[in-house]
């Protein structure tokens, strides 16, 4: 069995506690170790071997489940955060559907999540936003023209954007073309919930005026919207005059 595992934003103890029992019992850990700290293999037990995806193709990371596989070993596929951001993990399951080798699929917290803890921030603000949109620049991986920045920065709503820290002039120019303004709260998040987690506090005019003066290039969430401000409207799920399936308005 390959178990597919997220790892989890950065930090060690953030992990659920299924994937850190999935890790104990792996007789293999195939894990991205460009970004998934490697505190987190602290779960894994003495005797399972460990290989980095980082210095790995597609077709070396099946090759070593296809062997667990033929020896009766479980294998664990450890990705950062949730592998269902940009953790190229479709394809790794259709080439083990071919294989006939089964697998499962464990859910992690995602790096987004990481960064509105950092930020004790709130995504969907009563009155402000509803939406969060989750997004990217195109770099190497091309990103569709109707998915673009400036398409989804119409809708003025917060976005989260991943792998764009190192493109915040171009992104800037992107978030103008829609509903945000030059003063719209914005911030850069480094390796949320890490140990050397840093958090700066900008506007959308000065995205990479700040990730110059921090030299922040990767490695970074940028997270944009009036969610960030001070105002919003309180919630009707807990006011007094709001009736629930749960309790009665009061008069």
């Amino acid at each position: 069995m390959v178990h597919f595992v997220g790892a989890g934003p950065g930090g060690a103890d953030l992990i659920t506690v299924r994937g850190a029992k999935l890790l104990k019992e792996a007789d293999v850990i195939i894990y991205a170790g460009s970004l998934v700290n490697p505190d987190v293999l602290q779960y894994r037990n003495e005797n399972s071997v460990v290989y980095d995806s980082a210095k790995m193709t597609l077709e070396e990371v099946i090759e070593v489940m296809k062997q667990a596989h033929q020896e009766k070993k479980d294998t664990v596929r450890l990705h950062t955060g949730d592998k269902c951001l940009y953790g190229a993990v479709r394809e790794q399951m259709d080439l083990l559907d071919e294989l006939g080798i089964p697998y499962d699929d464990t859910p992690g917290v995602s790096s987004f999540c990481g960064a509105a803890s950092a930020l004790q921030a709130e995504y969907t603000l009563p009155g402000v936003s509803q939406s969060v949109i989750i997004t990217r620049m195109p770099g190497k991986t091309p990103v569709p023209e109707r998915e673009m920045v400036r398409e989804f920065a119409k809708h003025g709503s917060t976005m989260v954007l991943f792998l764009s820290s190192s493109l915040l002039e171009e992104l800037q120019k992107e978030l103008l073309m829609g509903a945000y303004t030059e003063d719209t709260p914005a911030a850069i998040v480094y390796k949320a919930t890490w140990p050397e987690e840093k958090v700066f506090a900008c506007t959308v005019g000065t995205l990479a005026e700040t990730a110059k003066r921090e030299n922040i290039y990767k490695t970074a969430l940028i997270v944009v919207g009036d969610i960030l401000g001070s105002e919003y409207d309180r919630s009707l799920l807990y006011h007094p005059h709001f009736t629930t399936e749960f309790r009665k308005a009061k008069k």
